[in-house]
């Protein structure tokens, strides 16, 4: 008898974190967005039914990496520097024990200026929106510093949270403008631009005071931060690109066309982040956000249901077909700062910018599992030790 319970509470323990349901759901969800003050747009949306499944979304259960509190990123497309942000802070306290709470907009700032520049080289092919990738701070971050956030708010005192919208708008409608006219002058261009910028954000310091020392952007990033941008890799996982090797990432956000991530099979793609977070080490993340077993309410939570492929089936191929047929896309940036191993299968604890992550029982959290990862992450950043393991073998 005792073997027989024994046998039953094995088995209910496997299935209790068991992501594989089988039923879905049309639903009608509230639009973030208001049409007018007290009025929402409602979508239908085809969801998996989680209702019979018990998850891992108590987020004591995680082993946790330092990071700060949840922040949200209001109403911008500005995701991928929240995240990324948040995953330097982590950094910085992985490094020197320093807690210390950057400025994402300063980022967000020379980004639109860097997109203005490139707009003008290319003669109106730039690729320009609110949107951009991880790799975009390693960038700003060696050609401007970094500020923290007691430096440089980036928005109107009036405002509690960001708000770009109309600020896009008029940027984009100016740089339409611009090529439809054919004024390819880059200090016109980038002067109207940043003063674009400047009437919704502010003017981003040039020095500043911070803990008793005056220090500039670069000397704030090497000095205080002692963050080094060329020790960060970016990886990615495509049947497109030859594997072990740099490549582009095929993507809009990745507008600059950046080369440097290294391409890898799938399974080494998860091990590196599996085997970062063990060892200490955060994870930046982009990926789709746009499943049916995406749970944008109460559960917070994200995972592959049976309908959609079994996991036994996500491998290379299954993966890069929804990429070519871009039911796959890179909707949004997250940091991944914790995990849960359980019956052979992992869950990671998602710190999440996005303002409907704010609701429900643990606001700014997410829960992702493995398989989710694996068929519908697109790229990862993460510091080259994490990663020495593989790099030793591919960087020559």
């Amino acid at each position: 008898m005792k073997s027989f319970l024994f046998i039953l509470f094995a088995f209910l323990s496997i299935a209790t974190y068991e992501q594989n349901f089988d039923k879905a759901v049309v639903i009608t969800e509230k639009d973030s967005t208001q049409i007018h003050s007290n009025m929402y747009r409602y979508n239908k949306q085809f969801k998996a039914d989680l209702s019979n499944y018990s998850f891992p979304t108590d987020t004591g259960l995680y082993k946790k990496v330092f990071h700060n509190p949840p922040v949200c990123q209001g109403n911008t497309g500005t995701c991928w520097c929240f995240s990324t942000t948040s995953f330097f802070e982590s950094e910085v306290f992985r490094l020197t024990g320093k807690k210390v709470k950057l400025s994402e907009m300063y980022v967000v700032y020379w980004e639109y200026v860097e997109r203005a520049i490139d707009f003008v080289k290319t003669h109106g092919k730039t690729y320009v929106d609110e949107g951009s990738e991880a790799s975009a701070l390693l960038r700003i971050y060696q050609k401007y510093g970094a500020v923290p956030l007691a430096a440089y708010e980036g928005k109107p005192t009036y405002r509690k949270q960001h708000s770009h919208r109309t600020m896009v708008k008029e940027i984009k409608n100016f740089l339409a403008q611009v090529k439809e006219n054919n004024i390819w002058n880059e200090v016109y261009v980038v002067n109207v631009v940043k003063s674009l910028l400047n009437a919704e954000m502010g003017v981003p310091p040039t020095s500043f005071l911070y803990d008793g020392k005056e220090y500039t952007p670069q000397e704030f990033l090497k000095e205080y931060l002692q963050i080094n941008p060329v020790a960060y890799f970016n990886f990615m996982s495509t049947l497109t690109a030859r594997y072990y090797e740099k490549s582009e990432l095929i993507e809009n956000d990745n507008w600059w066309h950046c080369r440097e991530y290294y391409n890898v099979p799938i399974d080494t793609f998860v091990k590196l982040i599996n085997k970062a977070l063990e060892n200490q080490y955060s994870v930046c993340l982009c990926g789709d956000v746009s499943e049916a077993g995406y749970d944008h309410n109460e559960l917070k939570l994200a995972a592959i249901p049976i309908f959609d492929i079994p996991e036994n089936q996500i491998n290379e191929s299954s993966r890069e077909m929804r990429l070519q047929n871009q039911t796959t896309t890179d909707d949004h940036c997250i940091h991944m700062v914790g995990y849960y191993y359980k019956n052979g299968k992992y869950w990671y604890l998602i710190k999440d910018s996005n303002g409907n992550t704010f609701d429900g029982l643990f606001p700014g959290y997410r829960i992702y599992s493995e398989d989710y990862v694996k068929l519908k992450m697109m790229n990862i950043l993460i510091h080259g030790n994490a990663a020495r393991w593989l790099l030793d073998r591919i960087v020559k």
